[in-house]
């Protein structure tokens, strides 16, 4: 019974520590939190913020078992927690996840658990925010990800195919194999972390350069994941330094085979480095919520736009003709559902191979190679029926 207890005011005491502000505060601390981990005691001076993940539903996925496994994915929440000292920016990451999912080197259809933090490289208008799914034309993010993997070698660019090489098909012996494979273990790889700048999909690039500092650690415990990132707030790539800026999140569960773009994500948070001045624009931009009756913009999307979307009971559109929009509202922006409405060629999410369904192509390509959007333009509606719609939508996602 006491432990019960003791459990009940644990639990009590942490859901009074989330922050209710719609967004989240980071906290400056004395010393350095380049290098912290899930456990580090630096945490306590921070409150937790709830995010909700959504599915991610706007492209269906290429695999039949996992389409299955998540077809009836719900919302989760995470809570996060951000400190910085002066240089150095850090989050803490917590979800839920009932089983640990490891990927490992002997298999190609395991898959591990992993989590994410996606930056916009330029965040000075948040009606210009880059798509969340990884970026978009000249609309850059980072992202910086993290997969529960077994232990990998790899060269890391310092050009050292020596210790790549088997231990069998070496020639050493007794203590001379011992500190071969030593000095393995010293330079592997104990889990997956990369660091990308992207502008959408199919063009991930990874940061080799050094120039973006960042480490990321996953450790699980009693059925819960937590996650560390902490990198510099201000490089070569990306300066976080101006007293707020948002962030984007997303988990993985290896257990329901997800990866890539099967996951769960958020909109564009909004994080505020207390004791900064600046910002308060980018987060009231981003937590004042929509205005609009969503009564007719339902009537509007069944109007206008269920002849080629699908989203929640709405299916009459042929299968791949567009993004499906049933979690739009979780992770999109009313910003930027508004910018698709009046000008679709502003972001044109790229979707399928373009040869994949050739009768439902979402773009076409320009004299200049650029893409075009097949959705026409609704600038022509009134102003109200447009904030109609953009309300309508923003309800559009999936609860817990």
């Amino acid at each position: 019974m006491k432990k019960f207890i003791k459990i009940a005011l644990f639990w009590a005491f942490l859901l009074s520590s989330l922050s209710a502000s719609g967004y989240v505060n980071a906290v400056k601390v004395p010393g350095n939190v380049a290098h912290l981990t899930p456990e580090s005691k630096a945490w306590l001076s921070a409150s937790f913020s709830e995010v909700t993940l959504y599915p991610q539903t706007a492209l269906k996925f290429f695999d039949k078992t996992a389409n299955e496994m998540n077809a009836n994915n719900k919302s989760k929440k995470v809570k996060i927690k951000a400190l910085y000292d002066g240089s150095n920016l850090a989050f803490l990451i917590q979800w839920n996840d009932a089983t640990k999912s490891v990927q490992t080197k002997e298999s190609t259809t395991v898959y591990g658990d992993g989590f994410a933090f996606q930056f916009p490289q330029n965040y000075s208008d948040v009606k210009e925010l880059p798509y969340i799914g990884m970026g978009s034309a000249k609309r850059a993010v980072i992202v910086h990800l993290a997969k529960a993997t077994e232990g990998v070698y790899e060269p890391n660019g310092e050009a050292d195919v020596y210790h790549q090489v088997n231990k069998g098909n070496q020639n050493l012996y007794n203590e001379e194999l011992k500190a071969y494979e030593q000095a393995v273990a010293q330079k592997m790889q104990k889990q997956y972390q990369r660091d990308f700048i992207s502008e959408g999909f199919r063009s991930m690039t990874q940061i080799r350069d050094n120039a973006n500092q960042a480490f990321m650690q996953m450790s699980y415990k009693d059925g819960f994941w937590r996650g560390v990132l902490s990198r510099t707030l201000k490089d070569t790539y990306l300066d976080l330094s101006k007293g707020a800026f948002p962030v984007a999140i997303a988990v993985w569960d290896g257990e329901k085979k997800n990866r890539d773009g099967l996951k769960l994500l958020s909109s564009w948070i909004p994080v505020k480095l207390v004791g900064i001045s600046g910002g308060d624009k980018l987060i009231a931009d981003l937590t004042t919520p929509v205005s609009g009756d969503v009564a007719n913009g339902e009537k509007l999307a069944v109007e206008n736009c269920a002849a080629c979307h699908h989203y929640k009971d709405q299916k009459i559109a042929p299968d791949f003709m567009a993004p499906n929009l049933s979690n739009i509202g979780g992770y999109a922006t009313k910003e930027y559902i508004k910018e698709s409405i009046e000008n679709p060629n502003a972001v044109v999410v790229p979707g399928y191979n373009i040869k994949a369904h050739p009768n439902s192509a979402w773009y076409s390509l320009d004299e200049q190679g650029q893409r075009v959007s097949t959705m026409p333009a609704y600038d022509w509606m009134d102003e109200k029926s447009k904030n109609d719609l953009v309300a309508f939508f923003s309800s559009m996602k999936e609860e817990e």
